[in-house]
């Protein structure tokens, strides 16, 4: 077969078959183990990136998760102090009203003695007056002195317990 210009001469297909030998078994023996080095050494820098992210995702996920646990025991917390206090609060609502009924009802104890004193007193303190009055009434009546006669009081007493005991009547009739 004839080619022409392009038929190969054999020296020249010799040199360069030699020649691509020469540069195949270079690139072969030099430069692909270290092309095949650094393709390894940064398939296993991404591998390892890629481990080292899903690591440090599972680590801030559990981090993630013990934060929530930690506020959701924060606000159980929260709620039970606040369920204290109101309790607590409640109690002490409850100490302070019985206290003051108790202060108030001694109080009006005290109060109703004091009157039921006062009012004997005055009572008494009118008695006397009455009696002296009446005894000086009747002295004016009578044109005598009576004076003598009245500190036997019995007489006076008698009709002071008459007149308490129609006062009486007249109270529990109305």
């Amino acid at each position: 077969m004839n080619l022409g210009p392009l038929e190969p001469k054999v020296v020249d297909l010799v040199i360069a078959v030699v020649c691509f030998s020469l540069v195949f078994g270079l690139l072969a023996k030099v430069l692909l183990p270290r092309i095949s080095r650094t393709l390894a050494e940064r398939e296993d820098a991404i591998s390892g990136n890629n481990e080292r992210a899903k690591a440090t995702q599972i680590e801030a996920e559990r981090i993630h998760d013990e934060y929530k646990n930690e506020l959701a025991e924060a606000y159980r917390e929260i709620a039970h102090t606040r369920q204290e206090a109101r309790e607590q609060g409640a109690h002490i609502i409850a100490a302070a009203r019985d206290e003051g009924a108790r202060q108030r009802d001694a109080l009006v104890a005290a109060a109703h003695a004091q009157i039921e004193v006062d009012r004997t007193l005055a009572a008494a303190a009118l008695n006397e007056s009455v009696r002296r009055l009446a005894v000086e009434l009747a002295s004016r009546i009578v044109g005598e002195p009576l004076e003598d006669f009245a500190d036997r009081s019995e007489i006076v007493d008698r009709y002071f317990d008459e007149l308490e005991a129609d006062s009486s009547v007249r109270r529990a009739a109305s």
